[in-house]
């Protein structure tokens, strides 16, 4: 079996995903992630490396139970997929800014205590990284080119802020869950799609707004048109200024 072969998706997948397309800088931590850079500056990730740590990310994942693994997302496209993994393998999902001492603090009112953290942008949810950092819990970490990697215990090196780069990541997380938990024997058993990873799901609110915004065109639909009352009793209806004119002759 070819190299291209053994990767977790077919390599053009994650090229279309854009998995691999860095940013134009780059810091030390990330260089043996990088491949080479483009012309236009933009720094290209090892798409071999990215599956491989992909990979062990999942296997990694498989060894909690999901209620114990915390996502953090303080991103639109990154709180997409992680909404979508949330809700397939069971993990807690804690979209936008996490507040200081969540990870912490036992006094506060929304203290949580996860035996994993994964976040999706280090740079900006350092807080969670630091608290994570702080209190001994082993953390994984999304990094573009420019993230620096410190407390960090697994990195994967990606386009962490694509919509579909971020979508493809944790569908195959997901599934390497699932797969390696036992709840799959094959990929094609896995029945959560792509697509789905990259479309957030309607809140039950959205759900019943536009099923009530549907049922009030259907209504106005089947509804008759309305007659004019003027119609049906057979008054004729004339122009106000042939009105006024018929008036002035009639003085």
């Amino acid at each position: 079996m070819s190299e291209k072969e053994s990767m977790l998706i077919k390599q053009e997948k994650y090229l279309e995903a854009g998995i691999h397309i860095g940013t134009k800088l780059k810091v030390v931590d990330m260089n043996r992630f990088i491949y080479r850079a483009r012309s236009d500056g933009l720094f290209v990730l090892d798409l071999r490396k990215v599956d491989e740590r992909i990979r062990m990310a999942g296997k990694m994942l498989s060894a909690y139970d999901p209620k114990d693994i915390v996502i953090v997302a303080s991103r639109t496209y990154s709180t997409n997929a992680a909404s979508k993994f949330a809700q397939v393998t069971g993990a807690r999902l804690m979209a936008g800014r996490v507040v200081p001492g969540t990870f912490t603090n036992v006094h506060r009112d929304d203290f949580t205590e996860p035996k994993l953290l994964f976040t999706c942008d280090p740079k900006g949810e350092r807080q969670a990284v630091l608290e994570a950092g702080k209190m001994g819990i082993p953390t994984i970490g999304l990094c573009d080119t420019d993230n620096y990697t410190s407390y960090l215990d697994w990195v994967i090196p990606c386009n962490n802020k694509g919509r579909r780069s971020l979508a493809l990541i944790f569908y195959l997380l997901a599934r390497e869950m699932a797969m390696s938990t036992g709840k799959i024997s094959s990929y094609d058993e896995f029945k959560a799609t792509l697509e789905e990873f990259e479309t957030p799901e309607k809140t039950e609110e959205e759900k019943q707004a536009a099923a009530a915004a549907a049922a009030e065109v259907a209504a106005a639909s089947a509804a008759p048109a309305a007659e004019s009352p003027a119609a049906d009793e057979g008054i004729e209806i004339k122009n106000e200024k042939k009105v006024e004119a018929e008036g002035e002759e009639k003085e």
